[in-house]
């Protein structure tokens, strides 16, 4: 578990993203757990991860697939228990696997009990203050503070009910209703998730991923949202001083504890400043994730993401899926391959052999880039996006508020047999899945996939693999190569090229001594269209201009 010669763990590392619902039922309720993850270490070693990313697991009444957080130092009983939980925490330390864990603090839980306490007080009661109460506008306060609009669609306020019955004042939530927005501008709240970071460290986590990490404080004369101005709850700059407090906490414990921000916004520069050397170490990618399959537009992000992590000295992540968005299997299938939430979209055609040779190439650009890769739980089986769950059986409150939902990229993972629940749960499980698995996903299995060279599973073991031992990947330098038009080449470190065909025809490949990897069959010295190769060159193949990592 040492920090290699080439810089801590989290600058290079290969992050799997574990989504507990869905990885692996243990007990037989159909619903993933923690039993489940532990079964399934050897896959996760086997994969060559450094490290695993683990969803919320605390209690919670489930209104947001466990983002609703009613107590942040236990784990909820549908997963297991916090016993169980340090037994994987350690256990995964014993393969050379890192543990990450989710914390939550925009918001918690209406469950938590100080929610409860602040509805049951009344309007008086000093657990309100670590809220965002406030009196409606209009004859009775009948209308909203605001009119905000939460990221799953509709309002962000609710109004209360007083214990005398009569209407009360409204409370924020960016998210849904059952998801209060916590006031980061009380001490209370600041020491709170402090006391609850030390909590998880103490336990010999590795890292902590901060959910809506952008959106902690708020504009406290709630201001309404104008087109061009500064958002009144996204990156205030206020919200820096609690990450460098929270870095403070981090650097106090051995082994390169590591703090990884959820950030979405648009400008690279404000984004930028969240990796400042006195905050968190590194952020998502979401740039590059919603990126269409263009060589132009994604040698343009990749340049752009570098540079705006040079200046703060931070390694860029790249991210193709994660429990949010479209698989990319699905999304590289469709004319437009570019993700967004405000196109999220279910039933569009889609093409999933051409998005499974584009994801097998993909998968072999953002292991060769600079910097840490998240793999997203099922993309190393070639999942796509179930769009056809019927909506009685949907979950995510985003699909009732928007009309669009997540569930598709959440279906539970198929590991063995010929028919669902493909080893998901147990043979004498009580329960289905607690969403359905298409059949045809026989052959998506880990079983299925084990030995064939030509899976999508033993791409990415064999790449990981070369990945590890590869002195040039991982954080560092990349040098852009001469590319025919279409076409991306960048070499890393000495005597190692990616070159990756989105053009429409094939290519010549470069003079090269070996080929370590294509993500699919080249036609003899031919680059085929949707297809990525790793190649041995000579120690200075001829180069473009330098980007750093």
């Amino acid at each position: 578990m040492s920090t290699s010669a080439a810089g801590p763990w989290w600058r290079s590392a290969v992050i799997y993203q574990i989504y507990p619902r869905s990885f692996a039922d243990g007990n037989g309720d159909g619903i993933g757990d923690i039993e489940g993850i532990r079964a399934h270490l050897d896959h996760l070693s086997g994969l060559g991860v450094d490290a695993v990313w683990l969803s919320p697991w605390y209690p919670s009444p489930m209104a947001d697939a466990g983002y609703d957080v009613a107590d942040y130092r236990d784990i909820d009983p549908v997963f297991g228990s916090l016993a169980e939980a340090e037994e994987l925490i350690a256990e995964a330390h014993d393969r050379g696997i890192r543990i990450i864990v989710d914390v939550v603090p925009n918001h918690c839980s209406d469950a938590h009990p100080w929610f409860q306490a602040a509805l049951a007080g009344g309007p008086d009661a000093p657990e309100r203050e670590l809220f965002w109460f406030r009196p409606g506008g209009g004859p009775g306060g009948d209308r909203p503070p605001t009119e905000w609009v939460s990221q799953f669609g509709g309002g962000t306020w609710t109004r209360t009910t007083n214990p005398d019955g009569t209407p009360g004042d409204w409370y924020l939530h960016l998210f849904a209703p059952e998801q209060p927005d916590l006031n980061w501008d009380h001490p209370r709240v600041r020491a709170e998730f402090e006391d609850i970071l030390r909590f998880w460290l103490d336990r010999g986590v590795d890292g902590i991923r901060i959910d809506s990490a952008a959106l902690l404080m708020k504009d406290p004369a709630l201001p309404e949202v104008v087109d061009g101005a500064p958002s009144p709850f996204v990156d205030l700059d206020a919200v820096h001083d609690v990450y460098r407090d929270w870095r403070r906490i981090a650097d106090g414990y051995p082994g390169d504890r590591a703090l990884i921000g959820e950030v979405w916004l648009p400008d690279r520069e404000r984004f930028a400043n969240y990796l400042r050397p006195d905050e968190l170490h590194s952020a998502f990618n979401f740039d590059f994730l919603g990126c269409a399959w263009e060589a132009a537009a994604l040698r343009r992000c990749v340049d752009d993401t570098l540079a705006a992590h040079a200046p703060v000295g931070a390694p860029a992540t790249w991210v193709l899926s994660n429990h949010d968005v479209t698989r990319h299997v699905t999304r590289y299938g469709r004319a437009d391959t570019t993700f967004s939430f405000a196109t999220k979209r279910e039933g569009v055609p889609t093409d999933l052999e051409l998005g499974t040779v584009r994801a097998r190439a993909a998968a072999l650009l953002t292991l060769a880039l600079p910097g840490a890769v998240y793999v997203y739980q099922g993309e190393e089986l070639g999942l796509w996006e179930v769009e056809d769950i019927p909506t009685e059986l949907r979950q995510d409150p985003m699909w009732g508020r928007s009309g669009h939902g997540r569930d598709g990229c959440r279906v539970p993972l198929p590991w063995s047999a010929d028919a669902p629940p493909f080893g998901f749960s147990p043979d004498d499980a009580v329960r289905a899945p607690w969403l359905p698995q298409p059949a045809e996903w026989k052959d998506r299995t880990v079983r299925a996939q084990t030995g064939d060279p030509y899976s999508m599973l033993e791409l990415y073991r064999a790449a990981i693999g070369i990945r590890r031992a590869e002195p040039g990947l991982g954080d560092g330098e990349m040098r852009w190569l001469a590319a025919p038009d279409g076409v991306l080449g960048f070499a890393r470190g000495a005597g190692f090229a990616c070159l990756v065909n989105l053009g429409g025809a094939p290519v010549p490949l470069p003079p090269h001594e070996a080929r370590l990897l294509a993500s699919g069959p080249l036609e003899g010295d031919l680059l085929p269209p949707d297809t990525a190769v790793w190649l041995r060159t000579a120690e200075d193949p001829a180069a473009g201009p330098t980007s750093a990592g």
